[in-house]
């Protein structure tokens, strides 16, 4: 037993100040990868637009510098630089070195804040190796710089100024030290960027790049989140021209919701919660999708469309190829959960419910062509909703079939019952499939051959998908069920690997499949068991050893250290089928020696996921064309 003697006292630590941030960086910013990194702009920024939305901003400027450090500045009111009566230190220090210290704690400084907890500013500086900051306040230019957050300077005058301008001029440089990586991404911060301006109408904010490939956009929406919607729907065919706009206070809450239909079949909501997503919805959420289901099931009966003896639309079938924002600003949020991506106020759901109810019935009845549409689509989706009902009815007898040991379709399964170690792989074909059950350890290691290419899910009812037999094997399976019956605890396998060839055919197929877990099981991708296996593109083989490359760079550096000569042989694989069991194993299925690549789920680019897979998936093939055009320089060591 080891001695505790020496526990007393002076073994608990305190950490003063910023030191806390910079040992436990993760509680503040949730990690120091990449989207740490990135987490950092995005803090400053929503400073910045908390000065938009008390109306005293109306540009924001980001610039990525030659060195990767970061600029923002605004032209708000300008960070407060009078001295604090409490501490005697001028209030902008306070701001950059004191946790919880701002203007959105007493209600004075914000009514409504995007910086929920006001930890921002100060955690930056926490986490940058320096950090200068400017106040245009007054005719003249206040400076500060700090280091890991320790000032490093009184604050001074530097300059002056026109003393109608106003504003904050933040720059600082990650910390290579907490950061795994301090090189910023043009087109993540363009994606956030684009977003906040959407969510709050007239915003200009400008994103800069001033390393070697100079880059400008400028993100500016007068229609707000009426030009959200048309930008979402891009790549689809709405029903109708307009969108739906709904606005107004009530209980000091602002709501503004825009909505539009469009003739896919997946519903794509966001809500918003003073311009921060919410990617679990909440009673905000709540509120709305009770008002659409009320509202519309009013007007449908009232004007004779659903009759008497017909029951009422369910809001999923109302929401069918809905696309909707939901965006309001409160006081005071209060969030359910760890995460903090829920809202919990009740008073938000009566907003919600109270403004759309109104705004919507009113529009309904000026617009009667469009409630006749939208009416007649949701009654299409209420009987293919039954039909869905049928079909899931055939799942879960297959999925008793299974529990009593019989395996659905081609289904090699493994021998241990422990979700926690097995493993199921998808696999292109019964050539590649009969490779991979001979190659595989069966014990944990399931093989499942797909005959061809599944159903395009973009472009089906829930009902036609369940029809389809390849993807109702892959449900049986999995043994989650799909859609209401949807049980992630119920899953066999805790990785569900995707292995299909390294050519056109299979990338086609690992997409089909990708979007089917996006539109129909998501919690498959957003609790991490969605992976794709990497089989090697060339074997080389020389005096009777053999290696293998991913890659043609890792093929060249290959070549040069066993020497370029007649003695090597060079095979291109353009199939799984080409590789015997052993050299699956060895390659792609071994778990000592494969690569594996964990598909992600980032909850703050859902409406870019969404937009991606419209692209490539959906009817429109202009999308899809410009798509390709912008992306294939990326394109590496693919067969055609």
């Amino acid at each position: 037993m080891s001695n505790n003697n020496n526990y007393g006292g002076d073994q608990i630590q305190i950490l003063e100040g910023l030191e806390a941030v910079r040992k436990r960086p993760g509680m503040y910013i949730g990690s120091t990868s990449s989207k740490g990194l990135h987490h950092l702009v995005y803090e400053i920024v929503d400073n910045s637009v908390d000065e938009a939305l008390a109306g005293y901003c109306s540009t924001i400027e980001v610039q990525i510098n030659s060195d990767n450090s970061i600029t923002v500045k605004d032209n708000g009111r300008g960070i407060p630089v009078d001295t604090n009566t409490k501490t005697g230190r001028p209030a902008v220090e306070l701001v950059f070195t004191v946790l919880h210290a701002g203007g959105k704690f007493g209600g004075g400084g914000y009514k409504v804040s995007g910086g929920l907890h006001g930890v921002g500013a100060s955690v930056v500086n926490a986490l940058s190796k320096w950090l200068e900051v400017k106040v245009y306040r007054d005719g003249n230019i206040y400076s500060q710089r700090y280091e890991k957050g320790h000032v490093m300077n009184e604050m001074t005058i530097v300059g002056s100024c026109d003393e109608s301008f106003t504003g904050t001029e933040v720059t600082f440089l990650p910390d290579a030290d907490i950061f795994e990586e301090t090189v910023y991404d043009f087109d993540i911060l363009k994606t956030r960027l684009r977003e906040t301006a959407f969510l709050t109408k007239n915003l200009r904010i400008i994103l800069k790049d001033d390393r070697e490939e100079k880059k400008e956009i400028v993100f500016h929406y007068e229609g707000g989140i009426q030009e959200f919607i048309n930008y979402l729907n891009k790549g689809k065919s709405p029903l109708f021209s307009q969108v739906i706009y709904c606005e107004g206070t009530k209980s000091d809450i602002y709501v503004e919701v825009a909505l539009q239909h469009n003739d896919s079949y997946t519903e794509n909501i966001y809500s918003f919660v003073n311009n921060i997503i919410t990617p679990e919805g909440g009673t905000h959420l709540e509120g709305f999708k009770r008002a659409i289901t009320k509202t519309f099931n009013e007007y449908g009966r009232a004007n004779k469309i659903i009759r008497e003896n017909e029951q009422n639309l369910a809001g999923e079938d109302i929401r069918e190829g809905m696309t909707a924002i939901i965006s309001i600003k409160i006081a005071d949020p209060q969030f359910e959960g760890q995460t903090k991506q829920k809202l919990g106020n009740s008073d938000a759901r009566n907003a919600v419910e109270s403004v759309v109810t109104e705004q919507l019935t009113y529009f309904l009845e000026q617009n009667p062509n469009v409630a006749k549409l939208i009416c007649e689509k949701s009654i299409v989706a209420q009987r293919a909703r039954d039909a869905a009902r049928k079909a899931r009815e055939l799942t879960r007898k297959a999925k008793t079939a299974l529990d009593g040991n019989g395996l659905p379709g081609k289904l090699a399964d493994c021998s241990d019952k422990n979700p926690a170690n097995c493993e199921i792989y998808i696999v292109e074909g019964d050539s590649a499939g009969g490779s991979a059950k001979t190659a595989r350890d069966r014990s944990t290691q399931a093989i499942l051959p797909l005959r061809g290419k599944i159903l395009n899910v973009e472009k089906a009812r829930l009902d036609r998908i369940l029809g389809n037999t390849e993807i109702r094997t892959m449900i049986t399976a999995f043994g989650t069920g799909i859609h209401e019956d949807f049980d992630i605890n119920k899953l066999r396998y805790h990785k569900i690997i995707i292995m299909t060839d390294a050519d056109v055919d299979g990338a086609h197929i690992a997409t089909l499949l990708l979007t089917f877990f996006y539109r129909f099981m998501p919690q498959l991708i957003k609790d991490g068991y969605v992976y794709l296996a990497t089989p090697p593109l060339y074997q080389i083989t020389k005096n009777k050893k053999n290696w293998y490359a991913y890659s043609d760079v890792e093929l060249n550096d290959i070549l040069v250290e066993v020497g370029r000569d007649g003695n090597n042989k060079i095979q291109r694989y353009k199939g799984l089928g080409e590789m015997d069991a052993q050299q699956l194993w060895d390659t792609t299925m071994n778990p000592q020696t494969r690569i594996l690549k964990k598909v992600l789920y980032d909850e703050e680019k859902l409406s870019e996921l969404d937009i991606t897979f419209t692209t490539l998936m959906g009817d429109q093939v202009e999308p899809r064309r410009e798509f390709i055009e912008t992306n294939a320089r990326y394109v590496k060591n693919i067969d055609i």
